[in-house]
């Protein structure tokens, strides 16, 4: 491809980003969408699904540290660990930098996902894709959550696209209520709600859903530069409302006794406990 080409981004008809394409290094239509894999000369690799950038290698340390590290951290004894969709590998490596995680399940839909970031991004996951505490299935997440053994997991992070296309599945009432059931009794999910100012509709009407199988229903926020708009919000469903109300103290201690303090890009004590406090803008979608 040539180098004067651009990739443009076709998340909002009326608004949105462009980057200029160095080196196409893939293009496949799966099964499921349509993934595309280039080199790009400000971000480093980007893969884009169904036209909308999902990860770029300069800046996924933002999103993947935070819907992370904040509620594995919140919760401090997660030994169980549920991913959904991330088949970048990037969350699959930070939930594995918890020593205290004994088992992290990862259920991606699209095989072709995982194939092609293994070939073209195989910075994002690492070694993680090989760690024996991994267990990495291609398969549906809401088959999965369906089949599940009750208060088997005691964190669940989705990383999903937008509830459009193949995403959608993952943000209705019956993957909530198997979640909170397979969930102990501090048990904890995070998931993308979108960037608020473009998308405030995804964040007010997944809270609603979440409030019906969890009493602690909030949001976080991260600034990812390339998902336009403004903070991405990731939504917060806990059966224990203390578990993000914790000090910044305890949450630094965590990290030490993991291993993490002074090894991130984005996630820090201070920034943990500060995504909570959000604007006026983003709360007023939340449940009162």
């Amino acid at each position: 491809m040539a180098t004067d080409s651009w990739i443009n981004e076709s998340l909002y008809a009326e608004w949105g980003q462009r980057f200029m394409v160095k080196r196409e290094l893939a293009r496949v239509q799966s099964d499921f969408q349509d993934i595309v894999i280039f080199e790009s000369y400000t971000h480093g690799r980007v893969m884009v699904l169904d036209g909308v950038i999902q990860i770029t290698e300069g800046d996924e340390f933002s999103y993947q540290e935070m819907i992370t590290h904040v509620p594995l951290l919140a919760h401090g004894d997660a030994k169980r660990v549920l991913i959904i969709g991330a088949g970048d590998g990037g969350v699959l490596k930070r939930v594995l930098q918890h020593p205290g995680v004994q088992e992290a399940v990862m259920v991606e839909i699209d095989g072709e996902v995982i194939r092609l970031c293994k070939e073209h991004m195989p910075n994002i996951a690492g070694d993680a894709w090989t760690n024996p505490r991994a267990n990495v299935i291609v398969g549906d997440g809401i088959d999965y959550v369906r089949k599940a053994p009750t208060a088997s997991f005691d964190a669940i992070i989705v990383d999903s696209t937008d509830p459009i296309g193949v995403g959608e599945v993952l943000f209705t009432d019956e993957f909530y209520e198997n979640c909170a059931r397979i969930l102990g009794n501090r048990g904890v999910i995070v998931n993308q709600c979108g960037v608020p100012a473009m998308q405030a509709d995804e964040l007010r009407e997944t809270s609603l859903r979440r409030g019906k199988f969890f009493p602690d229903i909030y949001a976080y926020v991260a600034a990812v530069p390339t998902y336009v708009g403004g903070f991405m919000t990731l939504g917060w469903s806990a059966k224990d409302a203390t578990m993000r109300q914790h000090d910044v103290a305890t949450i630094r201690a965590r990290a030490e006794a993991a291993g993490i303090l002074g090894k991130t890009e984005y996630w820090t004590p201070e920034i943990h406990c500060g995504a909570f406090n959000l604007p006026p803008y983003i709360s007023r979608h939340l449940p009162k």
